[in-house]
This record gives structure tokens, C-alpha cells and sequence, in this order.
């Protein structure tokens, strides 16, 4: 290995730091600065000249102290001990520092990412003499009861597989060679090394056409995100962002969750920590945790870290893609990790844009969100991954015009926008109906396994969100002449549209039953609260007032429908039945 590289410090600008003697190094190599060996990446230079962001707190550190180049770019270790593992913005087990520190880290500490004393039992897929080339699956290992690692020939590697074996290794040991056509050995084992803002390469990008179910009635059947794709959550403080990322991180159904705390308040991360080690995942019943790995970098951690733990969580998460497996970022907030851009592009002293943003915030976030995708997957045997990403966006005081917001808006295919006076109302989750889209709804009738079910919940939600629409007009006239001046069709649009809100767009995420609802119960419920208008306008045309249909006793099942458990969705059919025996003998008794 070449002698490294040595400058030295010649200012020190909060978490920039510039270095003298720098000749040779390269953008985005890992270097070590000062006596504490702090981890920093450089971002700009100029003859010797190196600008490093330091990912820790350059507090005392001064000209003079020297700087080593490592000539390698900032990586993640990738391999079994993953799940379950709480780390930093850089990837450092927090777990293990408190147990080696206590509460406090101290500055300068290399904890690596993976535990190198653990053994996991390897399992061969793969035979010696086997030709192999990149991304080929060799072998596994049983991670947790819910997640099995697929060992896979790192990236542009190819050979024929010798001295390949079962049994009980560490992550460095030796678990196969691989001989290439110069018969060079390469030692294959369980680690692998992966630079972070490099996208991991797969065969080819597939359209990503399938519905990724969370169990939220408002996303799943009127703005649905489907696997591989991309969605930004923006609102302002108190809406719940947060609160919607967490029931994702619970619910959706994807095989493995990469939750990024980047810039967020210690307090949010410690409900994170605290509540997943003891949540059930409700498809296997097993820990959470257990499919779930965690970023925690908060809003008093050192500002520069926030940009590390973006790229940390995403290729950790397209590292589980590449296995095959459906994998859900949940990235809380981007707006932390686009002000740590702007205060470094400040100290850099580059040319502000609009906001003070850097000009090139827009490409990093797309570049970002560009990594989700679903994908045929490299090497043998086929197989495909999917990478769903969702970002909370933190726009000050809620301005949806806010640049990372625009930013956002323009490569991602879903926009959940929360409103302030929805949370007001306590109505959770805070989804604005009227402003929010989903370039995939188009796609939802295929989340069915019966196509005729599949079409009509297509033409029940357009039915309900035109209800919707119907009803924000009709509030402005009743605001001014009174709700007696409607036509008892508009009274009845009125109060099937407060069904649609109160007993389907509102779900608890503390009650145990209307925390989660599947499509198919979701598909039951829409449908009963639509049949109750079918009814009630065939019994208003029969001359039946309004009033007497809105004091029916079926109007309360409706509303408790919510409540009913998955395996009793036959009681939401029967429900239907009621309503239209209860509105027939309306239509059928005498007018006193």
C-alpha cells in the first residue's frame, strides 16, 4: 500500500476545516484530521489545498495539527450484524459506545460498523468449482428469525469459487476463494466494503408497478406508494410527520426497514429506539427490530454527520436490495441534511441560491432519491429488489414554496401534504384530500388478486374523492346562506363526505384494531360508507327526507366499522345489508 498522505491544518471553520500539502489527494477521500484522528471527507480543492466537512465537533483544533489522507472514499460495512444494530451518522454501533463510554462519545473514536468478534453460521449455496461473477449469491447466513443474508461476490468481481465451506465464521474470516481468469485468489468473506455515495449497480431498472401497502387507509387507497418508488411527506411543526414516518416503519410491507433519523431532535429518536424493540412486526409477530436497522443522528450531534447519514442509510438499504429483498428508507427530515448543505456551502464560501440553499441542492436530492428504484438484481439466481424511499420535509412554518420542498417535489412520484388544521382537529393522519397526489394510483387495482374488485376500488375512490372535492365547495355556501338552503342531494354529499373523513380518513394509530387496515378491509369499508349514499339517494328520490336517512341506527355501525378486526371483515358486508333493509322500510312506512 502506498505511504499516506499528510497535510496540515491551516484554518478551522466550524466543521470545515482547510488543509496545506494536500497535493494528490482526491474529492471525497477519507481523511483523518488533527491529534484525535476526527473522520472527515474532502469537498473542494485547490492546488495543495483541501477543504474537509469533519462529520464530529472540531471544537479546540487549530493550524498546525496534521491531516492524513486515507486515498479511500467514505464506506459502509456491509454484511451480517446489520439488523437490529443502532448506528451514527457514520456508521459507528452506537450500542457499543455506550457500553465502552457510557452516555457521552468521545471525539475521534473508530468503533467499525460490524461486530468482529460475533460467529454466524455460513451455509454454502455453491459448489467448488463453481464460476461466479458479481452478485452472485454463494451462500447465506440466518441474520434474525426474520431476515436470512444472501452472501453475494462483491462488485466487480468475477472467477471460479475454491475452498468453500460450511460452518461458524467471523465477518473477516475466510468463508471461500475466488480464483480469477489470471488465477489471482481473492478471499472471499462475510464483510463487505461499500463507498456511500456511489450507488450499488444492479442489472436493469424495472417500472415499478406494484402497490407497497402500509395499512394507512388514506395513503394506501387514495395515495398509494408503490414498491420502488419515492414519496415526500413536507408540513409544518406539529403536524406529524414523524408520527406518519413511525406507522410506516411499523406497517409497510416491505421485508426490511432502514429508519434515518437525520438531523432530528434527540427526543423523536429516543421514541424510536425505546418503541421498536418492543413492537410485533404484524406480519410475522416476531420484534420489530428485528427487520429494522437505525440511524440515529440528532439535531446536537455535529451538523456535517447529517449529510453521512443520508448515504449511510440508502446504501445500506441497496445493499438488502441486492438481495432480493423489498426494503422501505424512512429518511426524517431531509430539510435537516439540506441545512447541513447550506452551512457547509457557507463556510466554503460558494455562491448561495435562493434561500442560501448551495445551487447544486436540487441534484443532490434528486441524486438521493434516484437510488430507490426497483431492480433485476445482479447475478445468479434471478431475482428482484425493490428500494422504496420516504422523506419528511420540514418546511418552516409549513411554506410548501420552500426550496427543498420544490426540490423534493420534483422527482418524487407521491406528495403526502399535511395540514395544520386537520391536526388541529386531531384528525391523524394529517393528510391534506385536496392538495396531495400519487403518480401510482393507477396502479392500485392491481393489489388485488380479484381484477373486478381491483376496478371497483378504483371507481370507489374516485367516486369518494369527488365527494370530497363536492363538499369543500359546498362548505363555502353554507358558510354564507345556511345549510337549509341546500338540496337534500347536496345535505346528503355534506354528510357522506364527514363519513369519508371521521369514520375512513381518520384512523388511530393507538388502538390496537384501527392502527392498521388492509387493503381488503380498506376496500369493504369504502364501500359500505358509498352503498349508504346509493341507498339514500334512490330513498330521497322516493321522497324521503334527509333527516329521517341520518338517524338511521346503521349510520353508527358504519362509523364503529373501523373497529372490526381483519379476521371479522364479513361483518362490514353485513353491515350493506342492513343499511339497505333499514332504508327500504323508510321507503315503505307511511308518511304521518
Amino acid at each position: 500500500m502506498s505511504q499516506a498522505r499528510e497535510g496540515r491544518i491551516v484554518k478551522v471553520a466550524g466543521p470545515v476545516v482547510t488543509a496545506e500539502g494536500m497535493t494528490g489527494s482526491r474529492m471525497y477521500d477519507v481523511v483523518r484530521v488533527g491529534e484525535l484522528n476526527l473522520i472527515g471527507e474532502i469537498v473542494e480543492l485547490h492546488n495543495d489545498l483541501a477543504s474537509i466537512q469533519v462529520y464530529e465537533e472540531t471544537g479546540g483544533m487549530g493550524p498546525g495539527e496534521k491531516v492524513v489522507d486515507t486515498q479511500a472514499p467514505l464506506s459502509v460495512e456491509l454484511g451480517p450484524g446489520l439488523i437490529e444494530n443502532i448506528y451514527d451518522g457514520i456508521q459507528r454501533p452506537l450500542s457499543l459506545f455506550y457500553d465502552r463510554e457510557g452516555a457521552f462519545m468521545s471525539r475521534g473514536t473508530a468503533i467499525p460498523g460490524l461486530d468482529r468478534e460475533k460467529k454466524w453460521h455460513f451455509k454454502p449455496s455453491v459448489k467448488n468449482g463453481t464460476k461466479v461473477s458479481e452478485g452472485d449469491i454463494i451462500g447465506q447466513v440466518k441474520e434474525t428469525t426474520l431476515v436470512t443474508q444472501k452472501i453475494m461476490v462483491p462488485q466487480e468481481m468475477s472467477g471460479t469459487i475454491q475452498d468453500i465451506k460450511e460452518g461458524e465464521f467471523k465477518v473477516q474470516d475466510t468463508v471461500a476463494l475466488l480464483v480469477d481468469e489470471n488465477g489471482t485468489e481473492n478471499k472471499l468473506s462475510l464483510l463487505q466494503r461499500c463507498p456511500v455515495r456511489k450507488s450499488r449497480r444492479s442489472s436493469r431498472r424495472l417500472a415499478p408497478n406494484t402497490i407497497l401497502a402500509t395499512g394507512q387507509r388514506v395513503i394506501d387507497t387514495f395515495f398509494p406508494i408503490a414498491k420502488g418508488g419515492t414519496a415526500c411527506v413536507p408540513g409544518p411543526f406539529g403536524t406529524g410527520k414523524t408520527v406518519v414516518q413511525h406507522q410506516l416503519a411499523k406497517w409497510v410491507n416491505a421485508d426490511i426497514v432502514v429508519y434515518v433519523g437525520c438531523g432530528e431532535r434527540g427526543n423523536e429518536m429516543t421514541d424510536v429506539l425505546t418503541e421498536f424493540p418492543e413492537l410485533k412486526d404484524p406480519h410475522s409477530g416476531e420484534p420489530l427490530m428485528k427487520r429494522s436497522v437505525l440511524i440515529a443522528n440528532t439535531s446536537n450531534m455535529p451538523v456535517a454527520a447529517r449529510e453521512a447519514s443520508v448515504y449511510t442509510g440508502i446504501t445500506i438499504a441497496e445493499y438488502f436490495r441486492d438481495m432480493g429483498y423489498t426494503v422501505a428508507v424512512m429518511a426524517d427530515s431531509t430539510s435537516r441534511w439540506a441545512e447541513a448543505m447550506r452551512e457547509i456551502s457557507t463556510r466554503l464560501e460558494e455562491m448561495p441560491a435562493e434561500e442560501g440553499y448551495p445551487a447544486y441542492l436540487a441534484a443532490r436530492i434528486a441524486a438521493f432519491y434516484e437510488r430507490a428504484g426497483l431492480v433485476e438484481c445482479l447475478g445468479q439466481p434471478k431475482r428482484q429488489g425493490g428500494l422504496s424511499v420516504i422523506g419528511a420535509v420540514s418546511p418552516p412554518g409549513g411554506d410548501l414554496s420552500d426550496s427543498v420542498v420544490q426540490a423534493t417535489l420534483h422527482v418524487v412520484k407521491v406528495f403526502w401534504s399535511l395540514k395544520a388544521e386537520l391536526a388541529y382537529q386531531r384528525h391523524f393522519p394529517a393528510i391534506d384530500w385536496l392538495t396531495s397526489y400519487s403518480f401510482y394510483k393507477q396502479y392500485l387495482k392491481k393489489a388485488f388478486d380479484d381484477p373486478e374488485k381491483g376496478e371497483d376500488m378504483n371507481k370507489l375512490t374516485a367516486e369518494a374523492m369527488s365527494l370530497l372535492e363536492q363538499e369543500s365547495e359546498l362548505r363555502e355556501i353554507v358558510r354564507l346562506v345556511g345549510a337549509e338552503a341546500l338540496s337534500p342531494k347536496d345535505r346528503l354529499a355534506l354528510e357522506v363526505s364527514r363519513s369519508i373523513r371521521e369514520d375512513f380518513l381518520h384512523q388511530n394509530a393507538f388502538h390496537k384494531v384501527d392502527t392498521y387496515t388492509s387493503l381488503e378491509k380498506q376496500y369493504e369499508m369504502l364501500k359500505t360508507v358509498l352503498c349508504f349514499r346509493e341507498h339514500a339517494i334512490n330513498a330521497i328520490n322516493a321522497g324521503v327526507g334527509t333527516d329521517e336517512i341520518f338517524k338511521l341506527p346503521v349510520r353508527e355501525d358504519i362509523a364503529r366499522a373501523r373497529y372490526t378486526p381483519e379476521e371479522d371483515i364479513d361483518k362490514i358486508r353485513s353491515i350493506r345489508e342492513k343499511i339497505a333493509e333499514q332504508i327500504k322500510n323508510l321507503q315503505t312506512t307511511p308518511v304521518s
